[in-house]
């Protein structure tokens, strides 16, 4: 259910939200003497603070909670096998009471794609976001079956709810790479947190308002608490690109080329899509769109009108031969190499009615996500080994970001005027980096808190003064991996099986003996993935026929065959020989078969 939210004033939302915050019973006590006046006002991310992806903050007073952002993040190299990685949500479990709402500050992934494992076993609680945000959000919410239905309220920047007795939330527009991004505005009974979401300074954006500074200016201007703020972009100095001007730089491009343009983007850089379907209409070409989210974001955006653009400039696969070179705009995904992805499909010869060739154009919109370094090299080394040719960001001003700069932080922070901030959004060394920039504009070091996930910021009310500390105090916020249909069954000690599988191989010894002596029956057989091939190491498998069959034999006579047992020595005995004889580990992995 999506209802639109434009409420002009706390006191009218109140009411209307009663059945939707569910405020935990109090004793007369614990009115007149809440359990937080010693605690304070409790600030935890779940997410975020180590990594960039799987976003998500949660703002704690009075045993009330609101929740801001349910995000993912992609695996890293050594995490074989798993498709992401979403917040551990533990320290919710038995605190659905006290959780008033949540909070999604715009429709990227690493923002929204923890909903459908998060909202059902925290309690389903109400939700409020964008209009597109929400559109996104349902779309996710579709692909799975445990997925509850939803209780969403549409906001805009001239919102303000009321969550629970502690709250008062407003929004404040910004400008990311896609529309209906927000900054959040939190009221609380001891000072105002701002939470910027992903955000960059645009005066010129695409399909969206720029930056409203004064406002910004304005808030700052009554008092600002903490200043939760975006770091992904806080180690690049100056002033992030506009979009408009990536417009104006693809335009030249665009000129020149005689062939067939494609394009390999994210499907969620939305303000992107729209100058390139400008483009694409202004000289003449037809969009061949590629890529089930690239559709899907499409197709979504355009319906509610955040994409603006006839449907005649969209070709289907008819018309890839049919048309010249010329009038052929190709926008796809896998601009980061990722496997089954448009881009690497069609290099791999996967893709059934696109094959690169001389005269084609392949242009990189995106910068290169940290650890993706190595694929997009090998992807664009396939590319132009097929004869096209490549433009990326390092070569023309084909890509801008979506988050900050240092000049563009420093802005933000000079114009808000915080007591305290808390850099969020990056790995620690971003984090340290923002730091750095607050100290710059005259923020004091104690008043600024680089934390670890889970790590609680409290600040108490002493007298006329808020004091905030980065306290010793951790929740769990370990990953809890995303495989397949299992959520949270993959452990650490999976994960390493995997990585020695992946690294040494592994090594399959069946081995059959007499139930009652224990006795070898025939010789043991080995298998072998990817340690040694075994016709061109003949003479080493054969050793560890041999040692293996004498382990067997190595045994009371008198006593009936302990499979346990000879696992275990095989395991272990097995192991250390092929290292002697390698310097590899391989997964030994015994079969005893008694008969």
């Amino acid at each position: 259910m999506i209802t639109k939210y434009k409420s002009k004033s706390f006191s009218s939302n109140i009411g209307a939200r009663k059945r939707n915050t569910r405020i935990p019973h109090r004793t007369t006590k614990e009115q007149s003497a809440p359990i937080f006046n010693q605690a304070g006002l409790r600030v935890m991310v779940l997410g975020g603070l180590e990594e960039v992806g799987r976003n998500m903050a949660l703002i704690e007073y009075n045993k009330e909670i609101i929740i801001i952002d349910m995000g993912l993040m992609f695996p890293e190299e050594d995490m074989p096998g798993i498709d992401y990685i979403i917040p551990n949500t533990k320290y919710l479990e038995d605190k659905s009471d006290w959780i008033k709402g949540v909070i999604i500050t715009h429709g990227h992934m690493d923002h929204i794609g923890g909903i459908p494992h998060i909202a059902g076993p925290i309690g389903n609680p109400p939700m409020f976001m964008g209009k597109l945000t929400a559109g996104l959000v349902q779309k996710r919410c579709e692909e799975f079956n445990r997925c509850p239905k939803l209780n969403i309220s549409e906001i805009n920047e001239n919102s303000k709810i009321q969550l629970g007795k502690s709250f008062r939330v407003e929004f404040l527009r910004v400008n990311h790479s896609i529309p209906d991004s927000f900054g959040v505005i939190i009221h609380t009974p001891i000072g105002t947190i701002i939470h910027t979401g992903d955000f960059k300074i645009d005066y010129s954006p695409v399909n969206d308002k720029p930056a409203d500074l004064n406002r910004i200016a304005q808030i700052g201007g009554s008092g600002i608490l903490l200043l939760m703020s975006d770091s992904t972009d806080s180690t690049h100095p100056g002033y992030q690109v506009s979009e408009s001007y990536i417009g104006d730089e693809m335009n030249k491009i665009f000129e020149k080329i005689e062939g067939r343009i494609i394009i390999g983007t994210f499907a969620s850089q939305l303000s992107r899509l729209q100058k390139l379907f400008d483009l694409a209409k202004l000289h003449g070409r037809k969009i061949y769109l590629q890529g089930r989210s690239m559709n899907n974001n499409v197709d979504i955006a355009h319906k509610i009108g955040y994409l603006n653009f006839h449907p005649s400039i969209l070709m289907g696969d008819s018309d890839i031969k049919r048309l010249p070179d010329k009038k052929i705009l190709v926008l796809g995904t896998g601009a980061q190499a990722e496997s089954n992805a448009f881009l690497v499909r069609v290099v791999n010869g996967d893709h059934k009615k696109i094959n690169l060739k001389q005269g084609d154009t392949v242009i990189f919109s995106s910068s290169v996500i940290p650890g993706n370094e190595r694929s997009i090299q090998n992807l664009k080394d396939m590319i132009v080994r097929q004869g096209a040719k490549i433009i990326h960001y390092e070569m023309m001003d084909v890509h801008a970001g979506g988050h900050a700069k240092q000049e563009d932080l420093k802005l933000m922070m000079r114009l808000l005027k915080p007591q305290n901030v808390m850099p969020i959004e990056g790995n620690h060394y971003m984090l340290r980096a923002h730091a750095e920039l607050a100290e710059q504009v005259g923020i004091p070091k104690e008043n600024i808190f680089v934390a670890d996930n889970g790590q609680v910021v409290n600040f108490i009310k002493r007298g006329n003064q808020v004091i905030g500390s980065l306290t010793k105090e951790k929740i769990e916020t370990n990953y809890v991996m995303v495989d397949g249909l299992g959520v949270g069954d993959i452990s650490n000690i999976v994960l390493r099986d995997r990585r020695v599988m992946s690294e040494d191989g592994m090594i399959v010894i069946i081995a059959t003996v007499d139930s009652k002596t224990g006795d070898s029956i025939g010789n043991p057989d080995i298998i072998s993935r990817g340690f040694v091939y075994m016709k061109e190491n003949r003479e080493l498998i054969e050793k560890t026929r041999m040692k293996v069959k004498k382990l067997v034999k190595d045994h009371d006579p008198r006593t009936p065959a302990d499979t346990d047992n000879i696992k275990n020595k095989i395991r272990n005995e097995i192991g250390q020989f092929l290292f002697s004889q390698t310097k590899r580990r391989p997964m030994v992995l015994p079969v005893v078969i008694k008969v």
